[in-house]
């Protein structure tokens, strides 16, 4: 039986940002090798023009590219089946995440490079942080470019070794500076927009912390691998525990200053239990606490489980911390004795993690709090949620039930005995648990030992016992209808938590569904004032006039006089939540207070959402008011210059000029004041689109004859090649609009592509739609700044985007037409801009206002 050949080992070339030097590294790498006498080829190398990368080619086997015709453009492309024939023992192959051309065998480059080592070739590739998938946001973020070619990062991560490229922003500009990166003619504005310090200073830090977190996974999966169970203080890292009690703000500062001093990362836990029912007095502290901890720097992390000391040890070990800091208890020594110390346990279970227990010093409100949680009232209360009438029928049923028992089995003593009558006595005990809580059991409980001692042991009517069989039974039953009061009576107020909880979740989940609706304030409202069965819910302004109203005979002039019968919450913009009546209980006043945070969101949703479209159509009347200007600035010079050059000549006076010059000047000032009267026509109507009052008037345009006329207009010197299909159908359009459109852009070709300029159509008939296509080959534009084109006329210092004047006005005037236009990347480089429009018919030519 034979095998494949071992998978090939990958090493990759990290660079932190373009022009690093990850290509010449990998260049000396495989010279390195070849010197030792591996078989080393070169896959496909960019050398981007750079003489001192181009020189290092020189010596190695260089794979020939792949031809790949696409679009009428030859594109060269890495030749995978030819290295594959080759089978040398490593393979040099740039760019990573390279975006293979259409027809390639695979989409991306670095799926070659996984069809590469699957032949057992080692690979030595190239990539920078910004193609890593997982950092695109942030990227996008930081430099305003968004990056469509990205690799995975599991993909890197297998790699077997990871080397990266750095280099001092400052050394980097001097590089570019010098001509070493980029040619003179874009050293400017590579310096000013991608390369400026803060872009490069943030992509070398990304670029750090990515390699260091795989470092980190390295040494997890190597101590994992050797059964290394202690902690390697690699990397500080420092754990507090979060309670949500008020004295924990000064915790998690200590914290934080602990972190500072050793530059650790601070890492803040909450453990809840594991029930879902957490002590809903946290829940408000939670969220402060959480807020603090981002403010200082920590990030914050959740966890659930019965053992709080287990998950924190757990937890710290699992991201390797070296610290671990508590808070000082404050829990009684009998809750100690029953349930254990969280530090203790803590300390005994990480010997080789750090524990520190910080001193806290509780305020008055939170002593009280614990004072009253950690009394005999926690566990003798009555459920939540027992009705005051409820608990008193069975209190009543305690003090009577056991009477009535004793009632009913005296005149059956002597056959019965103690023994027969304990049971009823124990089922009383429970019923009157379940229907009041601890303390009627309690209290049913002891009139029953009592009654049973007096009326059902020797001597009869005391409370003394002679048989020892009888104290036994007293005894006991005493005893277990104290543990049946105290779980009976806890499983009624975990059971009574847990429906709690479940209604606090739908109540919430539904105030969660509204924020869906367009205007969810009204909808947060009502389900408010139904859920807690209110009389009136809205909101009110500052001086208590209400803005929204829930309720009975709502009106909007009413106003809300503050008073004790009613329930107040901030919200922004200094409004508040009233509600009438009262809310009663703490657990009503915390889903009142999520239905606040609901409604703090919406509202600010709300102002959000007006306050974009306000500024949308103010963004838009100004970018196309300065497009307009713009275009008279631009446009407007060639004509006007013209003119005046011909009429300043033919008014010299010591030229005698012939006749034939005479003439040509006169048809130019001709020529170009039609030509201007076109301009300032279109202008015209551009106002009108802009102010939503531009008359249309379609007709059937045919392509070739429009695109003949205006290319013979444009001076090219033969620059422009016109590829009109004569089977292409008509289209319908404004003539007009048209042809200003396809002048623009053809203009705008010449100005910034040089060599041919090719104005071509093609139909998609299924679709209904002509595409007519002004296609060049010069620089292009990023795909990030497509968008960014038909902006009226930008020029900004700090993009890469440099055309598109009038573009604006193009756009305008095609969708005006029905129709789109779609910038794409020329095959083999430049720009491509499709005018898309809908084929003629015989219902299309007519006059049609906006």
């Amino acid at each position: 039986m034979t095998t494949g050949p071992a998978r090939g080992r990958l090493r990759v070339y990290l660079g932190a940002a373009p022009g690093v030097g990850k290509t010449f590294r990998m260049l000396e790498e495989g010279r390195r090798r070849l010197e030792r006498g591996t078989d080393v080829v070169v896959g496909l190398v960019e050398t981007h023009g750079r003489p001192r990368t181009a020189a290092l080619i020189e010596g190695f086997e260089v794979i020939p590219r792949r031809p790949v015709e696409y679009r009428g453009t030859t594109l060269l492309e890495f030749d995978l089946d030819a290295l594959l024939a080759r089978s040398p023992d490593v393979a040099l192959i740039d760019e990573f995440a390279h975006t293979n051309a259409p027809g390639s065998p695979h989409d991306k480059r670095w799926e070659d490079i996984e069809s590469v080592l699957d032949a057992g070739i080692d690979v030595i590739t190239t990539l920078n942080v910004q193609h890593l998938e997982s950092l695109t946001d942030a990227l996008t973020q930081i430099t305003g470019v968004v990056q469509r070619e990205t690799v995975p990062d599991e993909i890197v991560r297998k790699a077997d070794q990871i080397e990266l490229v750095d280099m001092a922003p400052e050394a980097l500009r001097r590089r570019i500076s010098h001509g070493n990166v980029y040619g003179t003619e874009r050293i400017d504005a590579a310096l000013g927009q991608y390369f400026r310090v803060g872009n490069l200073t943030a992509l070398r830090e990304l670029a750090l912390l990515w390699v260091a977190d795989r470092v980190d996974d390295q040494l997890l999966e190597y101590r994992q691998g050797h059964g290394i169970s202690e902690q390697w203080e690699t990397r500080e890292r420092i754990v507090v525990a979060l309670t949500g009690a008020p004295s924990g703000e000064a915790l998690i500062r200590r914290a934080a200053r602990i972190a500072e001093r050793s530059r650790a990362e601070l890492l803040g836990v909450h453990v809840r239990r594991a029930d879902g029912l957490g002590d809903l007095a946290t829940d408000d502290g939670m969220s402060r606490h959480r807020q603090l901890l981002t403010d200082l720097g920590g990030r914050y992390h959740e966890l659930v489980g019965d053992d709080p000391a287990a998950q924190l040890v757990a937890f710290a070990r699992s991201e390797n911390a070296t610290q671990l800091v508590l808070g000082t208890t404050r829990r009684r020594r009998i809750d100690e004795l029953f349930h254990g110390s969280v530090i203790n346990r803590a300390v005994r279970s990480s010997p080789d993690i750090d524990v520190h227990v910080v001193a806290l010093e509780l305020d008055p409100a939170e002593q009280e709090h614990r004072r009253r949680r950690g009394s005999i009232r926690r566990w003798t209360a009555a459920p939540l949620g027992v009705s005051p009438r409820r608990n008193a029928t069975a209190i009543v049923l305690a003090l009577i039930g056991p009477a009535m028992l004793t009632a009913a089995f005296l005149p059956f003593r002597n056959d019965i005995g103690l023994p027969g009558v304990l049971p009823a006595f124990m089922l009383l005990v429970v019923l009157t648990a379940l229907l009041g809580g601890t303390v009627p059991a309690l209290i049913a409980a002891g009139a029953a030992f009592v009654l049973g001692n007096v009326a059902f042991t020797e001597p009869y009517g005391t409370l003394r016992i002679t048989a020892p069989s009888s104290v036994i039974g007293l005894t006991s039953f005493i005893a277990v209808a104290t543990v049946v009061a105290l779980v009976v009576g806890r499983l009624a107020r975990r059971t009574t938590e847990v429906d709690r909880a479940r209604s606090q979740a739908r109540a919430l989940a539904s105030a969660s569904a509204s924020l869906a609706d367009d205007d969810a304030v009204p909808g947060l409202l009502d389900r408010l004032r139904t859920l807690m069965a209110l009389d009136v819910v809205g909101i009110v302004d500052a001086d208590g006039t209400f803005v929204h109203r829930s309720g009975e005979g709502t009106r909007v002039e009413e106003r809300f006089e503050p008073s004790g019968d009613g329930t107040q919450v901030d919200l922004p913009g200094r409004r508040r939540l009233v509600l009438s009546p009262p809310v009663a209980t703490a657990e009503e006043w915390m889903i009142v207070r999520a239905f606040g945070d609901q409604l703090a969101a919406a509202m600010r949703r709300n102002e959000l959402a007006a306050t974009e479209l306000r500024a949308g159509a103010l963004a838009e009347i100004d970018q196309f008011r300065t497009a307009l200007l713009r275009s008279v600035s631009h446009d407007l010079r060639t004509p006007l210059a013209s003119i005046k050059a011909a009429g300043s000549s033919l008014l010299q006076d010591d030229v005698e000029w012939p006749a034939e010059a005479v003439s040509e000047f006169l048809a130019t000032i001709v020529e170009e004041a039609d030509r201007l009267d076109r301009i300032v026509s279109n202008l015209l109507d551009a106002t009108r689109l802009e102010a939503g009052v531009l008359a249309v008037s379609f007709r059937t345009v045919h392509l070739d004859e429009l695109v003949g006329h205006l290319v013979s207009s444009i001076p090219s010197d033969g620059r422009i090649r016109i590829e009109i299909d004569p089977s292409t159908p008509p289209v319908v359009a404004d003539p007009g609009l048209l042809e200003r459109v396809l002048e623009n852009l053809v203009r705008n070709a010449l100005r910034h592509a040089p060599g041919p300029i090719v104005v071509a159509s093609r139909a998609d008939l299924p679709a209904g739609v002509v595409r007519l296509e002004v296609i060049d080959h010069g620089p292009g534009v990023a795909a990030e700044h497509r968008d960014a084109m038909f902006d009226p006329f930008q020029r900004l210092d700090d993009r890469t985007v440099g055309i598109g004047l009038g573009l604006a006005v193009a756009r305008g005037f095609v969708e005006a037409m029905g129709g789109a236009i779609e910038p794409a990347e020329t095959p083999g480089g430049g720009l491509t801009v499709s005018i898309v429009l809908a084929t003629a018919d015989d219902t299309t030519e007519g006059e049609h206002g906006p």
